[in-house]
C-alpha cells in the first residue's frame, strides 16, 4: 500500500522546524496541498505541516505560536516569516452535521493522519528529516495522471464534509485534472447532494471565488451546473439553459448560460469583480427576451437587460455574503455593460461617459466589454483587427485625451462651492444641490465656463429662474 521515493527539496524553514521537532523527539511532515504543488512543480504558497507531538507540546517548542485549533490538535506556528499551520497525527469519525467530526482521536503513524483526508493528490506527505514522500494511496500517480480520486470510498469522504465534492469541481478547473468516474458519478447521488446543501453559504461561497480564479472557471461551473450543485446555491441560471440568443445578425453562437460561462473565461484570472461580472451580466435576459419576426428571419431582442441582471446580480451577490464594495462594484459594471460607443461622440458626450461610469471603473469595464466579445463565439478579441476592438481602442484613446486635458468633472472639481453659492445669496438645501448639478452639467459640455465668476453669474440665473 504505501510507496515512498526520495525526491524533495526541503525549505529552509521546514528544516528548521523539523530539527526544532527532532531536538524534542517528535516526527514531522509537510503535508496537504504545498506537497501537491511541489511535485507538479509549482511554488507552493504556503505551508501544512503534521506531527506526531501534541498541540501543547507544539506550544512548548516554539516561541510564537497561535492556538488556531488547539481542539483539533491544530497550531499555527510563526517561523522565520511563515505562518505554518501545525496539526497532530490524527484520525476522525462520525460527521453527523456534514461537516465536522464528531470525534478526533490523535493517531500515531502519518499513514492513519493521511487516510482521513479527502483526495489521493492531498495525501501525500514528505518527510522533514529527509525528503522521502510518504504515498500510500498512490497520490503521486493521480498527480501525474492529472486525476481527482477520494481516498477510498468516494461516498464516505464525502459524507464526512459536504464540501468535498465542490472542492473537487473546483480542483479540476483550478489544476486542469479530471475527476476520476466513480468519484465524479458519487457526486450525483441524493445522498451526497443531501451532505453537500449542509455546507454554509460562506464556505460555498469562498470555494466558489476559488473556482473563478482558475484558468477556465467554465470547466467547473458546468459541472457544477451537470451535478445539480448549482442549481442548489444559484439557480437564478437555470433559466438561462436553452435560453438561445443565435439568430440572423450572428452575434451569438451560444445559449446565455453558455455564453456566461464562457465570457468568464474571457475575463482576467487576477480580477474577481470582473469575473462575478461577466459570469453574472447577461443573467436577466430569460426575464425579457422577445423575438422579431423580420423578412430576413427571427431577431431575438434583449431590452434594457442589463437593469434587471443589475437586480438579479445584487440579489446572489448579497445572499452569498460577499463584501459590499464588491456588489456595488459588479453590480455597477453590470449595469454599465451596454455601453455603445460611436465616432461621432462629442467631447462633452465622452465627459459624460467618465462621469456616470466613473474614472476608477474604466478599464474594469473595458476588460468585461472584451470577455463579453470573447464569449460570443469563444473566440480571443484581437483589438486592433476588428471593428468592435477598435472601437473600444478609440474610445479608450478619447477617454485619455479628455482626461489629461483636467477638466471638472465632479463637483468637487467646480470653480465653486456651496459657500461659495450661500455668499451670492443661495440658500442651503435640495436647490443648491440641484444648481450644483447644473453647473456640472454645464462644465462638462464646455470646460472653459469652469471659472467662478461665470459659474456664480450662471448659479445666479438659475436660482431667479426658481424664484420667479
Amino acid at each position: 500500500m504505501n510507496s515512498t521515493t526520495k525526491a524533495v527539496k526541503i525549505p529552509a524553514v521546514l528544516k528548521k522546524m523539523h530539527d526544532i521537532f527532532a531536538s524534542a523527539g517528535f516526527q514531522s511532515y509537510l503535508v496537504g496541498g504545498a506537497v501537491r504543488d511541489m511535485i507538479m512543480g509549482k511554488e507552493p504558497h504556503d505551508y501544512d505541516v503534521a506531527t506526531d507531538a501534541g498541540p501543547q507540546d507544539v506550544m512548548k517548542l516554539f516561541n510564537r505560536v497561535i492556538p488556531t485549533g488547539i481542539e483539533h490538535g491544530t497550531v499555527t506556528v510563526l517561523l522565520m516569516g511563515y505562518s505554518i499551520e501545525t496539526t497532530t497525527f490524527r484520525t476522525e469519525s462520525g460527521y453527523s452535521d456534514g461537516r465536522h467530526p464528531d470525534s478526533v482521536r490523535y493517531a500515531a503513524t502519518i499513514e492513519e493522519d493521511l487516510s482521513r483526508r479527502d483526495f489521493t493528490m492531498n495525501a501525500i506527505a514528505v518527510n522533514l528529516s529527509d525528503g522521502v514522500i510518504v504515498d500510500p494511496f498512490h497520490g503521486r500517480g493521480d498527480i501525474e495522471a492529472r486525476l481527482i480520486r477520494t481516498v477510498g470510498n468516494a461516498h464516505e469522504r464525502f459524507s464526512e464534509d459536504g464540501l468535498r465534492p465542490v472542492r473537487a469541481l473546483r480542483f479540476a478547473a483550478q489544476l486542469n485534472f479530471s475527476i476520476e468516474k466513480d468519484t465524479y458519478s458519487d457526486i450525483f447521488e441524493q445522498k451526497t447532494l443531501a451532505v453537500v446543501r449542509k455546507i454554509s453559504i460562506e464556505r460555498f461561497r469562498d470555494e466558489f471565488t476559488k473556482m473563478l480564479a482558475s484558468d477556465r472557471p467554465s470547466v467547473a461551473l458546468k459541472m457544477m451546473e451537470e451535478t445539480g450543485i448549482m442549481n442548489m446555491f444559484l439557480p437564478e441560471f437555470s433559466p438561462c439553459r436553452g435560453c438561445e440568443q443565435k439568430d440572423v445578425r450572428g452575434f451569438h453562437e451560444f445559449d446565455v448560460l453558455d455564453h456566461l460561462f464562457y465570457a468568464c473565461d474571457g475575463a482576467p484570472k487576477d480580477n474577481l469583480v470582473v469575473r462575478l461580472a461577466a459570469l453574472f451580466h447577461d443573467i436577466g435576459k430569460p426575464a425579457v427576451k422577445r423575438t422579431e419576426h423580420t423578412e430576413a428571419g427571427d431577431v431575438n431582442t434583449f431590452y434594457n437587460h442589463e437593469q434587471k441582471s443589475a437586480a438579479v446580480t445584487e440579489t446572489v451577490l448579497t445572499r452569498l455574503r460577499y463584501p459590499t464594495k464588491i456588489v456595488n462594484d459588479v453590480v455597477h459594471l453590470v449595469k454599465e455593460h451596454m455601453f455603445h460607443y460611436e465616432s461621432s461622440w462629442s467631447d462633452a458626450a465622452v465627459r459624460r461617459f467618465i462621469v456616470r461610469v466613473g474614472t476608477g471603473y474604466m478599464d474594469d469595464l473595458f476588460d468585461l466589454r472584451l470577455a463579453d466579445m470573447y464569449g460570443m463565439h469563444r473566440l480571443a478579441v484581437r483589438v486592433h483587427d476588428s471593428e468592435a476592438g477598435k472601437n473600444l481602442v478609440e474610445l479608450r484613446n478619447r477617454i485619455a485625451k479628455v482626461t489629461a486635458e483636467k477638466s471638472a468633472m465632479s463637483l468637487r472639481e467646480l470653480a465653486v462651492n456651496g459657500k461659495d453659492l450661500m455668499e451670492a445669496g443661495i440658500p442651503a438645501g435640495k436647490d443648491m444641490g440641484r444648481i450644483l448639478n447644473e453647473l456640472l452639467s454645464t462644465v462638462l459640455d464646455d470646460p472653459a465656463q469652469n471659472t467662478k465668476e461665470a459659474l456664480l453669474t450662471i448659479a445666479k440665473n438659475i436660482y431667479a429662474r426658481k424664484e420667479l
